[in-house]
């Protein structure tokens, strides 16, 4: 099994996307944010997503799993909890960026729990 997430950016053509973890240098988020509020400067629309995509492969092949969350991007950090691009990221029907919820809230609605519970829900048709 294997997974990788990522920030999609309408704007942006999907930028950073599989690159978000490298967009600015090596695991730098500092680097990362401030790269894609540079780019997103003069755009109004701040649409973005975050997406997991976990694999599970076994003698049947690959099966892949996917969760979304969709938001808006800010124009600058707010919070300090979470990682990566959570300091701008507000999502959808939410007025608090990923870094300022607590931890349990941010993971009832995050793309890696969507994607490992589609997961878990084929362990059980499988089983």
């Amino acid at each position: 099994m294997g997974d990788d997430s990522g920030l999609v950016v309408e704007s942006l053509d999907g930028r950073p996307g599989i690159f978000s973890a490298r967009y600015a240098g090596d695991h730098d988020f500092a680097k990362n944010i401030e790269k894609v509020l540079e780019e997103m400067q003069s755009i109004e629309n701040r649409k973005a997503y975050f997406v997991t995509v976990l694999c599970y492969y076994d003698e049947n092949g690959a099966q892949y799993f996917e969760g979304r969350v969709h938001g808006n991007l800010l124009t600058e950090n707010k919070g300090f909890k979470g990682f990566g691009y959570d300091p701008i990221f507000v999502p959808v029907g939410h007025d608090r960026t990923f870094a300022e919820m607590e931890p349990a809230d941010k993971n009832k609605i995050s793309h890696r729990k969507q994607a490992l519970d589609l997961f878990m829900d084929f362990l059980k048709v499988i089983d």
